[in-house]
């Protein structure tokens, strides 16, 4: 789809999994803990549970992976009818820890491509999740440095997009927004009349799905890997 950048002046990337590796961590806890709790319900059925003790927690606890370690325990007590012993959820608890402990493993090309776009435009990181983690795996990532502005979301629907455009005076037909979830990074930029570009990333959470009704009509490019953002943003 041809699509005319040439009036952006600000763009913004998500962090986890458009720059640094993420969702894979999810995905080996999630077989952890369904080890741990294998002789109350069968693997399926445990990821089952804990998908919809997620979702349920969502307005509570949000994104991240204190939200997810708290779904897990929940999902525990439930699953075995709260049975499950003290050293099981210390172990769920330590799946946790392991997870917050991870280092950061940059994707191919991503320090390049800021290197580059940093120099003619104002680049933000915009992610959602707990605000001490990304924090932590922004420092540990050594990228801080090619961020104008760094904003952890509660969310990323259309009005918390608007809402950081206001906060930044940043017209939206200005603004770029790059990430690897159509539902979050995506469809909602283009919502509000600003242009987005999907990098896929190999594993997405089931809660990040969109139908191809939501995605019909919609302008924007999707690209294999980052780097080709440099193919296209002269």
């Amino acid at each position: 789809m041809e699509i005319d950048y040439q009036n952006i002046k600000v763009i913004g990337f998500d962090a986890d999994d458009t720059l640094w590796v993420n969702e894979t961590y999810f995905r080996d806890a999630e077989k952890e803990f369904a080890q741990l709790l294998s002789k109350y319900e069968t693997v399926n059925k445990i990821d089952q549970e804990l998908f919809r003790m997620e979702i349920d927690n969502l307005q509570l606890y949000g994104y991240g992976v204190k939200a997810f370690t708290l779904s897990m325990v929940e999902s525990a007590l439930e699953i075995s009818n709260y049975n499950v012993s003290t050293k099981t959820i210390e172990a769920i608890l330590n799946i946790g820890k392991d997870m917050l402990n991870k280092p950061v493993e940059l994707l191919d090309g991503v320090e390049e491509v800021l290197k580059i776009l940093s120099k003619k435009y104002r680049l933000i990181l915009a992610t959602k999740g707990d605000l001490l983690d990304q924090e932590r795996k922004l420092e540990k990532s050594g990228l801080t440095n090619y961020f104008h502005h760094i904003e952890v979301l509660s969310d990323k629907k259309e009005a918390n997009y608007s809402n950081l455009l206001n906060h930044l005076d940043i017209n939206p037909s200005e603004f770029l927004m790059i990430g690897n979830s159509l539902k979050s990074d995506v469809l909602p930029l283009v919502n509000i009349k600003a242009h987005a570009i999907h990098v896929p990333f190999h594993t997405t959470w089931a809660h990040e799905e969109v139908t191809e009704a939501e995605k019909n009509g919609k302008a924007y490019n999707t690209l294999s890997s980052i780097d080709k953002v440099l193919n296209i943003l002269k």
